[in-house]
């Protein structure tokens, strides 16, 4: 297996995106079958695991924990905040919510630091630099590694870069989805150092 920089975070040039293990396309296949699965992927050389707390919610990323426990230390282990699952899923980064989310993610996770931590979607309600501010808040206790942002625009990575830098965000981009290569995030990525997860 190659590896790839996101940033400085050299990770599998595969990743495993462990969300339709739980749910989302289809019902959720037995827990032991997706833990021999994610292990798997692991033997195969893989060594970024993607997951979030609205996957379930909440029961991706317990499978995700207790999966990779026994090499936590040999893996990568993304996951993402950004809605408020109590409330009916809407969006919600408030700073106060993040950090009551992550603590709840370390604990499902079975971990004390998560290594990419995305903000899901931009949060139209919550200036980016609050949240680049709170997740760097987040780096600086240890709880966090780095910074990842899903879904959003050039414009909305080159704010949140300033005020903590911006390790990786994660994008649609397929045969089928091409606006990356001409809404500016690719170019933007490049620029800056950025990587780039296609989803």
């Amino acid at each position: 297996m190659k590896t790839r920089k996101l940033g400085r975070l050299e990770v599998s040039e595969m990743g495993f995106g462990c969300m339709s293990i739980s749910a989302n396309y289809g019902p959720a296949a037995d827990r032991n079958q997706g833990i021999e699965v994610i292990r798997a992927a692991h033997d195969k050389g893989v060594t970024l695991f993607d997951t979030a707390e609205v996957y379930g919610p909440y029961t991706n990323e317990e499978l995700v924990g207790e999966a990779l426990a026994p090499f936590r230390d040999k893996v990568v282990i993304a996951s993402k905040f950004g809605f408020d699952n109590e409330n009916g899923g809407t969006l919600n980064s408030q700073p106060n919510h993040i950090r009551k989310v992550v603590e709840e993610s370390l604990k499902r996770l079975r971990t004390d630091r998560i290594d990419l931590y995305y903000q899901h979607r931009v949060d139209p309600n919550v200036p980016i630099e609050d949240v680049a501010h709170t997740v760097k808040d987040l780096i600086k206790a240890g709880k966090v590694l780095h910074f990842g942002l899903s879904e959003a625009s050039a414009k909305t990575i080159r704010r949140a870069h300033t005020v903590q830098p911006v390790t990786a965000v994660q994008t649609e981009y397929s045969l089928m989805q091409r606006d990356p290569e001409k809404n500016g995030v690719l170019a933007t990525c490049e620029e800056l150092g950025i990587g780039f997860v296609p989803w």
